[in-house]
């Protein structure tokens, strides 16, 4: 499992217009719905639930939100950049700007775990959030993300 497979360019998004995590999580619906073809509405409610185990704010403005889905066939992911960070009850405090959230099925397993390290590994990387938080262009984002800075170097 690598980022390219979990992260599809479509998957990336620019937030401008979200003030809660409420809302957040409703826009991760939005986008996950046309990048795993289930309604909004289930994953959000799943977005929610999970949450409400504990928050998915892992500290540095960085938050995982993650959902267990019973129809998904592969776990897959989007990221969304936040222009106005928010409060996500995050473990240090901080408000979040830096947003990957994952989808599996429900009986993904070591799968699920293994996606949400690989993103939690990378996500800790400062100068890797020090450049997305620089750019706000999906295609860039997408790449720096998926590690395909190099091969699209100018």
């Amino acid at each position: 499992m690598d980022l390219p497979t979990l992260l599809k360019p479509q998957g990336v998004k620019v937030v401008s217009d979200v003030t809660s995590k409420k809302r957040l999580m409703q826009t991760i619906a939005d986008v996950a719905q046309n990048l795993v073809g289930l309604p909004a509405s289930s994953i959000f409610d799943a977005l929610q639930d999970r949450e409400s185990l504990g928050p998915t704010g892992v500290g540095h403005g960085v938050a995982l939100p993650h959902a267990r889905l019973g129809d998904l066939t592969n776990v897959s992911g989007a990221f969304l950049k936040l222009d106005k960070p928010i409060d996500f009850e995050s473990v240090d405090r901080q408000p979040v700007d830096l947003i990957f959230a994952l989808f599996a099925p429900a009986d993904s397993g070591v799968d699920h775990l293994k996606a949400l390290a690989l993103v939690s590994r990378t996500l800790r990387n400062p100068a890797l959030c020090t450049k997305l938080r620089a750019n706000s262009d999906p295609a860039t984002l997408h790449t720096l993300i998926t590690g395909g800075a190099a091969s699209q170097a100018a």
